[in-house]
């Protein structure tokens, strides 16, 4: 139907008859002779409609609105001297048009396209129209070439391409399942896979030695701006295997998808343990591209003169006392914003925000009056502090301390321009613990199937694992483990996760059985592909890189999903709809 795309064409095209398909990207009659910016999916390009040239066509071009679809039939001539368009690929050369065909209209558009004021439910709803934009084009023109870089790296490296099934059998890993109800098999149900783990695990022990796939997977969670109900994520298994082996090939798929994309990034990465990056920077994800490191104060506050903070500091194992020397800090804040980052920790937990300033004549701060002059040397030693810092404190339980003052750190960073947007630091997590206790409960960090490192250990928090996450300017882009091939761990594990064996059997019995047929060793990782083409592409929401996302209360803004069904779909299925009861708030 075409004989190029519009950018396709130049100079070198002068003389010749063409044929052009596209959308009216605008319109304009200069005084009978009529213009049209035909665009397509490469870009713009000008098509004259002069009635001395072709009356016919001229007729047709008056027809023409934005957005109307044509296909246009012409002969490519130089721009007169001065009407060049520098800001144009083809700005030097126009269409003039012999043969025009509106091969379709366009109702008026519902909003126009690159107006940036647009609400996001008005681009959802209307998404294939959002997607004509050219800035929307070239993200998933990126992730295309982003997920074919991916495809011939690990080809290249031996993985077998395998799908595994999307409708399977629900198991708990943590978030709910979405439930889909079996005709056939009354008052039974599949799941959605909220990952391939263990199918990909079944593969190692079938003998495939290296898998790979990008795999859809779905969550029922609260969403967040780098959540979906449905994502897709770049899953990887190997045999025989180390966790170094496994993360060399991560490493080595990261700079492949980055290159294809136009990053350069250097290998290997940094690598530091999960205790170290919550002690240092209060999460798992450190963002690396600026300093700002907590530091460790709780020893300084042991025979402080403060009841709060004595007693704080008695309990090292559960409780911490953290500072976050800020460099010139003090000239940066004033009071009011001093208050407003108290507020702001306050979200999270912090019951104040104690701090010091590094004043020419001496350190301020109310906290002073509750240390010895030793402590206050060591402290000053120990922070490097100078005149202009300002080191703020936060003191409590552990979890929440660690929590809040990363926050805190992130947000001084983002305040103090701190923070290079252009710059990629990667880091390796690694030695993460294999369990983590909560009101009591002993729950698995990662999930059950991770091979732990230290498993008789008596104290179960101090048990760690052969695990590891990728994480890139704070966000995580993914991790795995090396996982569990001996039936008598994998069972010992699920014991002190509190599953019993006629639960494990339910609910594992197919991976267990599994096991006992000379499993191999193996590992590998998944990589969350929608975050890492959101931080590719600069988005501030994994929204922007799926051609049809949901919105954050997982519904479907152009097909209005989820619906109701019809009764009689209802009744094959033996489902009948409860109503819930009205809550006050909704009365």
């Amino acid at each position: 139907m075409r004989t190029h795309y519009c950018t396709d064409l130049n100079e070198n095209n002068v003389g010749e008859d063409v044929t052009l398909a596209g959308w009216v990207n605008s319109y304009r009659d200069h005084g009978g002779v009529i213009f049209i910016d035909l665009r397509d999916k490469t870009g713009l390009i000008q098509l004259v409609c002069d009635p001395a040239d072709n009356e016919q066509a001229h007729k047709v071009a008056s027809q023409v609105r934005d957005e109307f679809v044509l296909i246009a039939k012409g002969k490519v001539r130089k721009r007169g001297e001065g009407l060049e368009n520098p800001r144009l690929k083809t700005g030097k050369i126009e269409i003039v048009i012999d043969e025009l065909t509106i091969e379709n209209r366009s109702e008026p558009m519902p909003f126009t396209l690159g107006d940036e004021n647009v609400g996001e439910d008005i681009r959802l709803k209307y998404r294939y129209l959002d997607l004509r934009q050219k800035e929307m084009f070239e993200t998933f023109q990126l992730r295309s070439k982003a997920a074919i870089a991916a495809r011939n790296l690990l080809d290249s490296l031996g993985f077998l391409e395998v799908e595994t099934p999307i409708l399977t059998k629900s198991t708990p890993e943590g978030a709910r399942d979405y439930l889909v109800p079996s005709r056939v098999h009354n008052g039974e149900f599949y799941a959605l896979p909220q990952s391939p783990q263990l199918f990909k695990q079944l593969l190692m022990v079938s003998g495939f030695d290296r898998y790979f796939q990008i795999a859809k997977c779905f969550r029922d969670e609260d969403l967040r701006a780098d959540r979906q109900p449905e994502f897709t994520q770049i899953d990887v298994e190997m045999s025989f295997c180390t966790q170094e082996d496994v993360m060399k090939v991560a490493e080595d798929l990261l700079k492949a998808m980055f290159g294809a994309c136009g990053y350069e990034i250097k290998t290997p990465f940094n690598r530091i343990t999960y205790r170290d990056s919550m002690e240092k920077y209060g999460n798992d994800r450190p963002d690396l591209r600026f300093g700002l490191e907590l530091v460790d104060v709780i020893d300084l506050f042991e025979n402080c003169d403060s009841p709060i903070f004595a007693e704080i500091a008695q309990y090292k194992k559960l409780n911490r006392i953290k500072a976050l020397k800020v460099p010139g800090g003090d000239k940066a804040f004033s009071r009011k914003i001093i208050k407003e980052l108290e507020s702001f920790v306050s979200k999270f937990g912090a019951k104040g925000l104690a701090y010091i300033q590094v004043k020419e004549d001496g350190l301020k701060g109310p906290i002073l009056k509750f240390l010895s002059e030793e402590a206050i040397e060591t402290m000053k030693s120990r922070l490097e502090m100078e005149v202009g810092d300002i080191v703020f404190f936060g003191a409590g339980n552990k979890k929440t301390v660690l929590d809040y003052m990363g926050r805190l750190r992130t947000e001084v960073a983002k305040r103090m321009n701190l923070i290079d947007e252009n710059r990629l630091e990667f880091v390796w997590v690694v030695d993460f613990p294999m369990f983590e206790v909560e009101d009591g409960e002993v729950k698995a960090l990662h999930h059950p199937f991770t091979m732990p490192k230290n498993i008789d250990e008596d104290d179960v928090e101090e048990i760690d694992s052969i695990a590891y996450d990728v994480v890139l300017n704070g966000i995580e882009l993914g991790g795995g483990s090396i996982r569990i091939h001996k039936l008598d761990i994998q069972r010992k594990v699920f014991e002190m996760l509190g599953i019993d064996e006629e639960e494990a059997n339910e609910k594992f019995g197919f991976l267990l059985d599994a096991l006992k047929f000379g499993a191999p060793p193996h590992g590998g990782f998944a990589l969350g592909f929608d975050r890492l083409m959101m931080l590719l592409t600069k988005k501030e929401s994994i929204r922007d890189v799926i051609a049809f996302p949901k919105t954050q209360s997982a519904t479907c803004l152009l097909t209005q999903a989820p619906s109701q069904v019809d009764e009689a779909q209802l009744k094959e299925l033996g489902i009948r709809i409860r109503k819930q009861p009205k809550t006050d708030a909704a009365q």
